[in-house]
């Protein structure tokens, strides 16, 4: 049953649809409908699933890189990573993951939406990995006072402008992510600086795929102590995936729950950053659930069931692959 508050606000179910209270406003939503399981949806439920752990796994390890991202950005890398593996036709639906992946389609992702790279960073990159596995970065010549696009009224001559690139590994087979360094070029008020290559001293591993970002941080500088300011924010806080380069030996798929330890990793146990990832859990539990649908056809479930706490309160939607 339905009620409402003393503000106006209705809370509650009527019938098929529930009421509730979100920052002041109604929201209202449909309640989840029961549907007939088939090997398709468990297989595509699982891809699904695993695409939104990989993600969230993404986005932390960039976060010293894009400092404010939008309210859209989990969704958005969510079919990121769904579309990347949607896109390899060769393996198993339901057992494949973003070592798998077509990782092209990873390139010029927008950590925020609000302002994005390419819009306010005037300025042409390519990104290249050697046969040591070095990743380097070409930046083009920049000129600070006309290939900026700054915050309205941010006077660029009194502010400084750092250019962050930053490389991370992820090994998701091994359930671990290595954040192999970053690099800033910082210019002072308005110039113009010519192009150059930067090297990362740390090489990818050979089972690693690897992830390259480019952002944008201002800073403004208060005369009495010297002390710089960050002026970035939700609005203005333009960071991208400008590189993606996959495993060249990627570890073999996981038989068992994966019990990552650092120790495990001589000379790199300092480095080597345990993720929280589901993927390999939804893989090895696909062959129970289909062997649970060969027995129990014709039984209805809700989404809850098949993908359990992957996305709580999120928007899960599926595209053909």
């Amino acid at each position: 049953m339905a009620t409402i508050d003393k503000k106006g606000m209705v809370h509650g179910t009527a019938g098929s649809v529930i009421y509730r209270e979100y920052r002041g406003k109604n929201i209202i939503q449909g309640k989840a409908k029961a549907f007939k399981q088939t090997e398709k949806t468990k297989r595509s439920a699982t891809e699904f699933g695993l695409s939104s752990s990989s993600a969230a796994v993404i986005r932390t390890a960039f976060e010293p890189a894009y400092l404010f991202k939008d309210g859209t950005a989990a969704y958005r890398s969510t079919q990121m990573v769904y579309r990347s593996i949607l896109n390899n036709v060769s393996g198993e639906k339901g057992k494949r993951d973003l070592h798998d992946g077509d990782l092209s389609l990873l390139n010029s992702f927008e950590f925020n939406a609000n302002c994005k790279l390419h819009d306010v960073l005037q300025m042409s990159h390519e990104v290249s990995k050697s046969e040591d596995g070095l990743v380097s970065v070409t930046i083009s010549n920049l000129n600070t006072q006309t290939s900026i696009k700054r915050p309205k009224n941010a006077n660029g001559a009194y502010m400084k402008h750092r250019i962050r690139l930053m490389l991370v590994a992820f090994n998701f087979r091994e359930q671990y992510y290595e954040n192999l360094g970053y690099q800033d070029v910082d210019i002072e008020g308005y110039q113009i600086t010519e192009g150059q290559v930067i090297t990362f001293k740390e090489a990818v591993p050979e089972d690693c795929l690897a992830l390259v970002s480019m952002s944008l941080m201002l800073y403004s500088t208060l005369s009495q102590t010297n002390e710089s300011i960050l002026l970035n924010s939700v609005a203005f806080s333009p960071c991208a995936i400008i590189g993606a380069f996959q495993s060249e030996k990627p570890s073999d798929y996981a038989i068992k729950e994966v019990d990552m330890q650092p120790c495990n990793y001589p000379g790199r146990e300092e480095k080597i950053i345990e993720m929280f990832y589901k993927g390999n859990l939804l893989m090895l539990g696909l062959d129970s659930r289909l062997s649970t649908q060969a027995t129990s056809s014709g039984k209805t479930v809700t989404l809850k069931q098949i993908i359990p706490d992957i996305l709580p309160g999120k928007r899960i939607s599926f595209k053909k692959g």
